[in-house]
């Protein structure tokens, strides 16, 4: 993904991390239409492998999930990185006033990028739910090596 061709691009600034991490959510944004579309209806039941497809899917959507949190993840370590490197500079020069004005800004841009990680439950919780209403009797994650 984008993360890791230029991940400290994304991690600098919010914004283009917030928009990294919509396009890596495609996956659980559309993942009604990916159900609806790949798992048949008892109508169709023969003419497609449901629990393949069910299983691809899965797969796709752990993948997804990986790759996020890894991007979240590296971008609050090298974010926090910056916090303590600021922390240092302001303990040699506390009246400096541009450091201590980019020790906030960095300090909620950290905030935001934890955030993010609470958000990126909701978003996998919601997705599974959907996957699972969808694919409970076609595939069962519990049963990944079937």
């Amino acid at each position: 993904m984008a993360a890791n061709m230029d991940g400290n691009v994304i991690c600098e600034d919010f914004l283009r991390f917030q928009d990294t991490l919509k396009n890596m959510r495609t996956i659980d944004d559309k993942i009604i239409y990916a159900l609806n579309t790949t798992v048949p209806t008892q109508s169709f039941a023969g003419q497609v492998d449901a629990k393949e497809t069910c299983k691809d899917l899965y797969s796709q959507l752990e993948k997804a999930y990986s790759q996020r949190e890894n991007t979240i993840r590296g971008c609050i370590t090298q974010v926090s990185r910056t916090v303590n490197r600021l922390r240092d500079q302001r303990t040699k020069d506390p009246d400096n006033v541009a450091i201590n004005r980019n020790l906030r800004e960095v300090r909620t841009k950290l905030q935001q990028m934890q955030m993010e990680l609470n958000v990126e439950e909701i978003v996998k919780d919601r997705s599974l739910k959907v996957f699972h209403e969808r694919c409970r009797n076609h595939y069962s994650p519990a049963s990944k090596s079937s």
